[in-house]
């Protein structure tokens, strides 16, 4: 058994990849549009890390999609966890659940999609303003 892709439905194609790709660093792999089925499937991944892939599903009939607890969330590793959120939070991201520890931080997608953002290997010392902030709405 091999993992491929986790996919996630968005709202609005442009405002996700402008999420998932300018901001959030992941790359644009391949891209599929069906006129018949009348959606689109873009497979991301981390540069250098093809086979974790994320397959945003935009479906071109305008439809309502609630916030999917059950769907769980996204989870990339980093170099470095308060570069990589101050980073976000510069181009707008709310930072939910700031890397209080140096290890763990969470932020949503435009269709509330939850991504968990993780340090890779040990946690960083604690730093400010990181280990003073409060969480913002919930991941």
């Amino acid at each position: 058994m091999k993992y491929l892709h986790t996919m996630v439905r968005v709202s609005d194609l442009d405002s996700s990849l402008e999420f998932y790709c300018d901001k959030l660093g992941l790359q644009e792999l391949r891209r599929y549009d069906s006129e018949q089925g009348r959606f689109t499937l873009v497979f991301l991944a981390a540069p250098g890390d093809e086979e974790a892939q994320v397959e945003l599903t935009h479906n071109w009939d305008p439809e309502q999609y609630g916030e999917g607890r059950n769907f769980g969330h996204l989870a990339y590793q980093v170099d470095d966890i308060y570069e990589t959120c101050q980073r976000l939070q510069d181009k707008g991201v709310v930072i939910n659940r700031p890397p209080r520890d140096g290890r763990m931080a969470f932020v949503r997608s435009p269709d509330n999609i939850s991504i968990e953002l993780l340090q890779k290997g040990d946690a960083l010392p604690a730093q400010e303003p990181w280990a003073s902030m409060e969480n913002t709405g919930h991941w």
